[in-house]
């Protein structure tokens, strides 16, 4: 099961490869001179900085969510997860728009830093800035997930042996996050070296882009598979060393031991706690809401949300519940086998299954569309080829996920099942999935709200007249039309509340 679905997922990547194999030693040599390196260093540049700053937001934030009690502490929560239900796009125009020396924001700074005084946003900077504030809730679930089901025997054999706080932190607490960490930062990662909204509205030139603009301005399907196969490249050599360091860790606790009980926060803790989860939730979720709620004011006493309006909303959920329900079921078997069975074998099957998430939306969509007009003509301008392409594309997300909860799940346990006359399914069904559950449904939960957001893949491959809320985003939004733009932004983060709620409900379920 494990290696149909990951030759599935390969179907990018072999269209990639065969029209790579097009190019001919000059046309390579060009693109080496004139593109290549500027490229290299501006996505890699890109990557490093978004990994850097979503750890900064992160790992605070769930800390602070997990082991102190304090007054709002579930609407902090609330206020740190719902960024993920904004595109990195509309992030992006958000806020081009209010720093403009005449927008709110720009306003704001020049009475801090004097007449005159810009926040320019355009360039590293403010695409980094951009991508962070959209993706560090991937690696605040995750670590707060990770946070909550840990147990309290290592942290107090640790203090019992007399370490402090900071110690027990650095190493204990830390190292048994690593697990959620790196799946966090691998998804934050592949989201960045796979972005096209925000790089192309803030104009930095990252491989993307570039890939996007050989492909509707040349069209040049050639050179822009060539460097489609350098991000690829890229992209499993960075997960290939993610999961070289930590291949021989072991990251769970005793099955017996008691989880780590919240700490009730002081007034001045929480003060200190407020001023740091207000900031972070201020500036990626409450401004960019506010926009959208006074423009979806003006679109509303202005009669423009109408019937049409209400169909791209419900044709958005209907294509976000079926690719998220299908991803978790196919990414299962190979979480599964890798935590299970260490070897190469497994771990290709991890990195080849990821190839779609590094690959540039128009890609994927150009390497499923070859796939089936040559294999299954059928499917051509239907659902299916939709949802294929939309799984593939966010795998990654419930593999990552339901892996980091298959390695802290203790193998004694399983091992009990085993003892006790059960076969492998009812092992499976009875044991492992109950104790994976929150994990499965936080990678259900991550990839609803990613299709939620995407645009070229389903922009190339959806049926005739079904469009989505993405795309009218962004061709509105591309138009200046803020009054309709803003409506369906504002429906993408309603639309997710109720998949939210299962999630945060799960983790509710023990305290």
């Amino acid at each position: 099961m494990a290696g149909i679905v990951v030759l599935t997922a390969t179907i990018p990547l072999l269209f990639v490869i065969y029209n790579s194999l097009q190019l001919s030693a000059s046309k390579w040599a060009g693109l080496w001179s004139s593109r290549l390196p500027e490229l290299m260093g501006n996505t890699l540049s890109l990557a490093l900085l978004v990994g850097l700053l979503c750890l900064v937001l992160a790992v605070p934030s769930a800390w602070l969510a997990a082991r102190r009690e304090f007054v709002g502490r579930k609407a902090a929560i609330w206020l740190l997860v719902m960024p993920l239900t904004i595109p990195t796009y509309v992030f992006a125009h958000i806020y081009t728009v209010l720093l403009e020396p005449d927008g709110w924001l720009g306003r704001v700074w020049q009475l801090i830093a004097g007449e005159g005084a810009v926040i320019n946003i355009y360039g590293l900077g403010g695409a980094a800035v951009m991508l962070s504030l959209a993706t560090f809730s991937y690696v605040f679930l995750l670590s707060y997930s990770s946070l909550m089901n840990s147990r309290s025997s290592l942290e107090e054999a640790a203090r019992i042996h007399g370490a402090s706080r900071r110690e027990i932190f650095l190493r204990v607490t830390l190292p048994l996050m690593r697990p959620a960490l790196a799946a966090g930062l691998v998804v934050v990662v592949l989201h960045t070296l796979s972005d096209f909204g925000a790089v192309s509205m803030l104009r930095y030139q990252t491989f993307t882009l570039s890939i996007y603009l050989q492909m509707s301005g040349r069209f040049d399907y050639q050179a822009a598979a060539g460097l489609s196969l350098i991000l690829v490249s890229m992209s499993l050599a960075f997960l290939v060393l993610e999961r070289f360091f930590r291949r021989q860790q072991r990251y769970y606790a005793g099955a017996q031991s008691r989880f780590i009980s919240r700490k009730q926060a002081s007034r001045g803790e929480m003060l200190l706690i407020w001023s740091w989860l207000g900031l972070v939730a201020l500036f990626a979720f409450i401004i960019p809401v506010s926009w959208m709620l006074v423009w979806s004011y003006d679109a509303l006493i202005k009669d423009l949300i109408d019937a049409k309006f209400w169909g791209y909303a419900f044709n958005t959920g209907i294509v976000s519940f079926s690719a998220a329900t299908v991803a978790v079921i196919v990414a299962l078997p190979i979480g599964l086998f890798n935590s299970r069975v260490r070897s190469w074998l497994s771990n290709s099957y991890v990195q080849l299954s990821s190839i779609g998430f590094v690959l540039p939306g128009p890609v994927v969509a150009l390497g499923v569309i070859a796939f089936v007009i040559a294999l299954m003509p059928n499917l051509y301008g239907g659902f299916a080829a939709l949802i294929m392409a939309l799984v593939v594309r966010f795998l990654p997300l419930a593999i990552q996920s339901q892996e980091a909860a298959l390695q802290q799940l203790t193998p004694s346990v399983e091992q009990a099942g085993r003892i006790h006359g059960a076969g492998p399914l009812q092992n499976l069904w009875r044991v492992i999935l109950p104790m994976i559950r929150n994990g499965m449904i936080t990678a259900w939960v991550l990839v609803f709200i990613d299709v939620l957001k995407e645009l070229p893949a389903t922009l190339m491959l959806r049926p005739v007249g079904f469009d989505t809320l993405p795309i009218r985003i962004w061709i509105e939004a591309s138009e200046e039309m803020l009054e309709l733009a803003a409506p369906s932004a504002l429906v993408l983060v309603v639309g997710t509340l109720p998949a939210l709620w299962i999630m945060m409900r799960s983790h509710a379920v023990r305290r």
